[in-house]
């Protein structure tokens, strides 16, 4: 619940604010800069300007990483009364204030950014001493202390552009995450080396009409795609879950034509697009805050899909089962990646994110956990490109040799892996539907490690 803060508490939080700012100046005797948000009326503090201000120390880390500036002491307080955060460093306060208008300057979340270059003396840096004009209206564009001082804007008409720019900046940041993270995951995939059968660094596994380039082209093409889904899930969050999914169809087919625009005709991501862009869909309809809970993602990736595989199987028969999928699913009752999905992927929550994660905390390379992950999956689901290249039959014994490899090494070293490879070569097996999942993995690890900018 929002809370209302007074006249007195402002003061007092001002107060506060300045004495902790002179006791970091008597301590290291260098500039620092104190970050708050421009936040009109009473209420000062609410998840969405939390998400603002996360917003903007990310920029100030991106900045000191520009500078190459490690701060000297930082803090942050989160109080009724606003978010603060407090850097020391060690440069010149005019190259600070540079940086910090850059970002104020940038983009319409800076105006609501005040970031105060103090001196070791105790002066502020003004914006005039870089030759630059004064702050400009939220709303008008014009000189913002003419409009204040003569307030020529109400203060609802104030909140309500405060209330559009956060949530505008944080619908972007979303969008654009889940994207770059999505397409994160897909160059993890495919360079995860090596992978049996599978294109990888080492080699284009049991494929002959693709490397390791033409997925990078892929993946790089799919990235508009990627950010349409979770722009989608965003738009329709407040609408019944399958709707998003049904609005995601057209989005995949032109997807699917920009991947094989992108690599002459090969196909290298139909999977990815139906999957990862469902994925994609589901972290644009939840809140930012539950993007660290894996469970909960692919639950809201069950609730879209839900009816998908009676309803895509409705009316198959043993006689007119045309596509690989249908006669598996007629013969063995096999449902592929639809029964995944629906489920709310089993495969990437309960089997291949905990051993990739596992691995990772022992301390293994990207390549062996991510081997391991794929191993696990493999072992642990039933990938219908090993069956359409060979048989049910040798799919089942696969997964029975996988899992006897598993509880002994569980996560392979580099020669078994290729041992592996080299063996699923020969015998022209491509695990391409456990790879979708071993992508999948990746970005709900991404996802939930990396995700939560809230400060």
């Amino acid at each position: 619940m929002e809370t209302t803060v007074s006249l007195v508490q402002m003061l007092d939080a001002r107060e506060r604010r300045v004495q902790h700012q002179q006791e970091l100046l008597a301590r290291y005797h260098k500039p620092l800069i104190c970050f708050t948000m421009n936040i009109c009326g009473p209420v000062k503090d609410s998840p969405l300007i939390r998400r603002g201000f996360g917003r903007g120390r990310q920029l100030l880390r991106q900045q000191f990483l520009r500078a190459k500036l490690t701060p000297l002491h930082q803090d942050a307080v989160r109080e009724v009364t606003g978010c603060e955060a407090f850097y020391v460093l060690d440069a010149d306060p005019l190259t600070i204030k540079k940086f910090t208008t850059d970002i104020e300057d940038a983009t319409p979340l800076g105006r609501l950014f005040d970031m105060d270059v103090i001196r070791p003396d105790g002066l502020k840096v003004d914006r005039e001493e870089l030759n630059l004009e004064g702050r400009r209206c939220l709303i008008c564009g014009g000189p913002a202390k003419v409009c204040s001082s003569r307030r020529i804007h109400t203060v609802a008409e104030l909140q309500e552009k405060t209330t559009e720019i956060l949530t505008e900046a944080r619908d972007v940041q979303d969008i654009a995450d889940a994207a770059r993270l999505a397409v994160r995951a897909l160059l993890y995939e495919v360079t995860t080396t090596p992978k049996p059968g599978l294109v990888d660094r080492r080699n284009s596994g049991s494929h002959r009409d693709m490397d390791v380039f033409t997925f990078m082209d892929s993946a790089a093409a799919l990235y508009p795609y990627f950010e349409a889904c979770a722009r989608t899930g965003r738009e329709t969050a407040e609408q019944p879950a399958p709707e998003t999914f049904a609005a995601l169809r057209p989005l995949g087919c032109e997807a699917e034509g920009e991947m094989l625009d992108a690599t002459g005709g090969v196909n290298t991501h139909k999977g990815a697009v139906f999957s990862v862009g469902i994925v994609c869909a589901a972290l644009g309809r939840l809140d930012r805050s539950l993007w660290a809970d894996a469970a909960r993602v692919l639950a809201e990736v069950s609730a879209m899909t839900a009816g998908l595989t009676e309803k895509d199987f409705a009316g198959v028969t043993a006689e007119n089962a045309a596509t690989v999928g249908q006669k598996l699913y007629i013969r063995y009752g096999i449902t592929g990646v639809r029964g995944q999905v629906e489920a709310g992927l089993p495969a990437v929550l309960n089997v291949g994110l905990p051993v990739l994660e596992e691995g990772l905390a022992k301390g293994y390379d990207f390549d062996r956990v991510g081997g391991g992950a794929l191993l696990a999956i493999l072992a642990n689901s039933t990938d219908t490109n090993i069956i359409a290249r060979s048989s049910r039959e040798r799919q089942l014994a696969l997964t029975e040799e996988l899992k006897a490899l598993l509880a002994q090494t569980p996560y392979p070293d580099k020669d078994a892996l290729a041992a592996l490879d080299d063996r699923f070569i020969a015998e022209n097996l491509s695990p391409g539907g456990s790879a979708d999942l071993l992508a999948l993995t990746w970005l709900l690890h991404f996802v939930t490690t990396e995700g939560n900018i809230n400060e």
